[in-house]
């Protein structure tokens, strides 16, 4: 399974927020119970949102048209005696 990519972090972490507020402040639950169903359904939510991202194309790998051969090294010279 491949790692998540920052944006699949991001999108999840602030849906896991937002929509925690949002189900909060629209429902004006008290209870432990409602706050619990709310975060774990803000957590599905989350997870959802960050599984649907999509995930960067790979790109292919292109292979050289010809082998490299190696290159021999000049002769040397030799210095000239006077």
């Amino acid at each position: 399974m491949p790692r998540p990519t920052a944006a699949q972090l991001a999108y999840g972490s602030c849906t896991v927020i937002f929509s925690t507020l949002a189900m909060l402040l629209l429902s004006q639950t008290s209870s432990g119970l409602g706050i619990t169903v709310i975060a774990l359904a803000a957590l599905a939510l989350g997870l959802l949102v960050a599984m649907t991202v999509p995930l960067p194309k790979a790109r292919a790998a292109v292979a050289p048209a010809e082998p490299v051969t190696p290159v021999e090294p000049a002769p040397q010279e030799e210095p000239v005696s006077l």
